[in-house]
């Protein structure tokens, strides 16, 4: 509950030291002030492997902002079967369905890499009460397969930074003024034409070290 107010508050936050995704939600966060929607720290939680319709399950633990939902939060006590701890109180809702991205910020030795998911976040099929805590449910373009395969190529983070209110231009602006490598996955991706990006940038960051 105090993560969830803190990032309400819109302080940045990245769990188990995840210092750059704490960083990055604090930025997305300053950007999107003003904007509609909202943005929180999030990671890719489950699946849902249906054949015909595979999407993701985004939450962590109980530390997801409740900026991104319409509802009324719902606050709860339940047990946590890690950390020897009191049974912790959390905000439990669903995020609003809409437009979103997905971001992560690697450290690639030479450069930082940010790497953007578009995604659909969409309603929970049937409720979920074995599973307590805020989260959000969506589809990840082009599809779970191709966006999964291309996200593990590219080396990108479990944990995540989650808008509603910015696009992958906001990011992609972000990216180019602080100097990091930007790669988006969305509706146009394709795993071949992404396997050749990754090869030309790193031979372009390679260069470019040389050349400076």
């Amino acid at each position: 509950l105090s993560v969830q107010r803190l990032m309400a508050d819109n302080f940045g936050f990245g769990a188990e030291g995840d210092w750059k995704t704490a960083a990055l939600v604090r930025a997305m966060k300053v950007m999107g002030a003003g904007l509609d929607g909202g943005m929180s720290f999030m990671e890719d939680y489950t699946y849902h492997l249906s054949q015909n319709d595979m999407m993701g399950l985004g939450a962590h633990m109980l530390e997801v902002c409740p900026t991104i939902t319409e509802q009324k939060p719902s606050l709860e006590i339940h047990p946590l079967s890690i950390g020897g701890k009191a049974d912790p109180v959390r905000l439990v809702f669903d995020a609003r369905p809409g437009p979103a991205v997905n971001a992560a910020v690697m450290d690639m030795g030479n450069r930082f890499r940010m790497l953007v998911n578009a995604v659909e976040v969409v309603p929970t099929h049937e409720p979920l009460p074995r599973l307590p805590v805020a989260r959000a449910v969506w589809r990840p373009q082009p599809d779970l397969k191709t966006s999964a395969t291309a996200w593990i190529l590219a080396g990108g983070a479990h944990h995540t930074g989650f808008s509603q209110a910015l696009t992958a231009e906001h990011l992609e602006d972000f990216a180019e003024i602080t100097g990091m490598e930007f790669l988006l996955i969305n509706q146009d991706t394709t795993l071949s034409a992404f396997k050749k990006e990754l090869r030309w940038n790193e031979m372009y960051y390679l260069l470019a070290q040389g050349l400076r």
